[in-house]
């Protein structure tokens, strides 16, 4: 059966009431059993996800629902308070792990530890793991020692894609701006930041009197692509993340020093001196940040749409925001006119860095993978990610589903989703079209769904745009190449090498020098010193890393032909 891959970065809510730090008793605790209601047993295992993430209740329904059907159970813990790197390291000096594992950017420090369970000697006998990948990107997955040690959860659309949500990085926009502008075709960073500049003027508060913020940049820890990598998308590539991947050449070129990345950068510290850009950019965290964006103030910013809108969608929903036009809209922002955008890359993409393990502290690998085998089938797929029939969703004649608008503003409740929803968010899910191939895998993905569940704000700015969905707003792009995306190999990268310990330097100096960049008086003084820092990181050596790599990619391919 033909299936295709789509990358996704699901993150389900960033505030959660209790959250892992450290080695936990309930992290690392092994499996065991408890009774289900029809006094079977249920297995339990643990799980930890090395980034942030909502608990829910000891007695979710959905959660109980799914032991039943699947005869066990996960208790999940987030990362809160720490780097992934810290947890992991933390992890890996008590030598103690829960049973499951995505260790995020630690995971090569899982690897390195021996903590993780080799896989590909239990595949065959689980056929839903064993059809979630191709075995060409089974062979992608193996380390150097030959094995495979983590699935990435994310990477899978069964049968085709069903693109509605641009779920990756723009600039985001508020409704209100554009609706206030008559809906006009902002391409560019001048224009983008001229229309906030106007808008801001003509309406410096909302409603209720709080004054706009009209530009704010997440640096927060890893999350500080939200200030760095624009100039890669600014000048029309797509995502490789780590640097530009050119589909002509093949040649990697460092983003951080184009031309493109200092008008960026100038434009930024232009904005700041006029107040434009929120002076505690810099200094906000992530949980900071989300709260702002709650409150409807922010006009605007980039970032990933997977990083905040769960979040803050449910919360300006709950405010009564949307009413407002504070709900935020991609747009298709290059440097200047005529340069195609590329935020948009649709296709088949696997991130080979990180996925769901197992760990050597658990004590029943056999039964962890046959839960995993098991909520990757269709009935246990549509309680994960539709819920509960006549509960959650309705089905019409056609067996379409559906919701209510009680059933929209039930799901992004709080309290209702801690204690009916499980999404088992980290473990691997299908995108695309459900099983039943009629329904698309998530409500989101639904076209009609879509649309529905879009409040009024955002349905007429798609309406004034001819769109029907944030992909279109952007426009669809092909992914460029069998390198794509090339982050997925810097992720890996360790100081073993000359260019891991490049890449290190170069993160580290980008984390010192942007902000000051930014904010300087001078900026072509401190555009100048950053410069002069970054070249001695030696960042050749982490490109010329790359391109090999590239190269290689491409070279295997071909062997798959």
């Amino acid at each position: 059966m033909k299936r295709k891959k789509l990358v996704v970065m699901l993150l389900v809510g960033s505030m959660a009431a209790s959250m892992f730090t450290g080695c936990s008793k309930d992290a690392t605790q092994t499996s065991n059993t408890t009774s289900s209601n029809n006094g079977e047993s249920i297995k339990e295992f643990t799980a930890f996800f090395a980034v942030p993430g909502s608990e829910i209740n000891d007695d979710n329904e959905i959660q109980q629902k799914i032991a039943e059907i699947t005869g066990a159970k996960v208790k999940e813990t987030w990362l809160t308070g720490q780097t992934a790197e810290e947890a992991v390291g933390t992890l890996i000096a008590g030598g103690e792990y829960p049973d499951f594992i995505d260790g995020s950017s630690g995971t090569p420090q899982l690897y390195e530890a021996g903590a993780l369970v080799a896989l590909d000697e239990y595949l065959d006998n689980y056929p839903n793991i064993k059809d979630y990948f191709t075995e060409q990107e089974w062979e992608q997955l193996r380390q150097e020692d030959g094995h495979i040690y983590w699935i990435p959860q994310f990477s899978n659309s069964y049968e085709k894609l069903m693109e509605t949500d641009h779920n990756d990085e723009a600039f985001w926009i508020q409704t209100r701006v554009l609706k206030w502008a008559g809906y006009p075709e902002i391409t560019t960073m001048d224009q983008y930041f001229d229309l906030i500049e106007r808008y801001n003027e003509a309406n410096p508060t909302m409603e209720d009197g709080m004054t706009n913020i009209q530009y704010t940049i997440l640096c927060d820890d890893w999350r500080y692509f939200c200030l760095e990598n624009a100039p890669l998308f600014l000048d029309g590539y797509a995502n490789d993340g780590s640097c530009i991947v050119d589909p002509d050449t093949k040649k990697v070129i460092d983003y951080n020093t184009t031309p493109t990345a200092k008008e960026y950068f100038e434009k930024l510290n232009t904005e700041f001196q006029k107040g434009v850009v929120d002076p505690e950019s810099f200094t906000q965290t992530y949980d900071e940040y989300i709260a702002k964006l709650s409150t409807g103030r922010v006009l605007g910013m980039i970032d990933q749409y997977w990083d905040f809108h769960f979040t803050v969608n449910d919360a300006l929903k709950q405010q009564g925001l949307e009413d407002q036009g504070c709900n935020y809209v991609p747009l298709p922002i290059t440097i200047k006119e005529g340069v195609q955008n590329r935020w948009h890359t649709s296709g088949d993409t696997l991130n080979v860095g990180a996925g769901l393990a197992i760990t050597t502290s658990c004590k029943d690998v056999e039964g962890a993978l046959q839960f995993v085998n098991d909520i990757l089938g269709e009935e246990v797929a549509t309680l994960r990610n539709w819920g509960v029939k006549d509960v959650d969703y309705l089905v019409d004649e056609d067996g379409v589903f559906y919701r209510t608008d009680d059933m929209r503003t039930q799901s992004s409740n709080t309290a209702y989703k801690a204690s009916h929803a499980c999404a088992y968010s980290y473990f691997p899910n299908w995108g695309g079209m459900s099983h039943d191939g009629i329904n698309a895998a998530t409500p989101a993905l639904q076209p009609n769904e879509f649309l529905d569940s879009m409040p009024d704000n955002v349905q007429e700015c798609l309406e004034a745009y001819n769109c029907k969905t944030f992909v279109e707003m952007l426009g669809q792009q092909d992914i460029p190449g069998p390198w794509f995306p090339i982050y997925t190999f810097a992720g890996t990268l360790t100081t073993a090498t000359e260019g891991g310990v490049a890449w290190n330097k170069m993160s580290d100096i980008k984390h010192e020098y942007l902000p000051k960049v930014v904010m300087a008086t001078d900026f072509e003084s401190a555009w100048s010193d950053y410069m002069e820092v970054y070249e001695e990181c030696n960042p050749e050596a982490f490109l010329s890393e790359v391109q090999t790599e590239v190269d290689r990619r491409i070279e295997n391919a071909k062997k798959w032909e």
